[in-house]
């Protein structure tokens, strides 16, 4: 992760994950909540398949930017849809904003992973580039060669 908005949307992430966690345990207790996930088996299944995603969105893997993207936008965007054409009311405002960020960070998490040039190069240092990355200076070993570690 390179930059600072890669941090937030990583974070933002993190943290609507640990949202509806509460909220999928507040329904499964039948403890009376403000939010109320939509189909709780399906948002349990979103939930530990969310788990390995950002693991691997914190490690910029474009592939799962894209299976988070699409498994927000089928539980999330079909009911926001839904939302929208029935009509907005007071009480269905506050679900429609958890879809709407429900939709928007997957959509950003994917866009700034797909328009990150150094996707590929982030786990090394520039100061230890030189080094890891220089195998010309190895020293070759032939046959004869003590592989040895000593180690106690």
């Amino acid at each position: 992760m390179s930059s600072l908005i890669s941090y937030l949307f990583t974070f933002l992430a993190i943290a609507f994950w640990g949202f509806r966690a509460i909220v999928a345990l507040m329904s499964s207790m039948q403890i009376d909540y403000w939010a109320q996930p939509y189909n709780l088996h399906y948002e349990i299944i979103i939930l530990f398949l969310t788990i390995p995603c950002l693991v691997f969105v914190i490690k910029r893997n474009i592939f799962a930017a894209i299976i988070y993207l699409t498994m927000y936008l089928a539980y999330f965007g079909s009911e926001m849809y839904e939302l929208f054409q029935a009509g907005i009311s007071v009480t269905g405002s506050s679900q429609f904003l958890l879809d709407l960020f429900g939709v928007i960070i997957p959509l950003f998490t994917f866009f700034d992973i797909l328009l990150n040039k150094n996707r590929v190069n982030l786990g090394l240092a520039m100061k230890s580039d030189w080094f890891y990355k220089n195998e010309q200076f190895d020293r070759k070993f032939d046959e004869r060669a003590d592989r040895n570690q000593y180690k106690f």
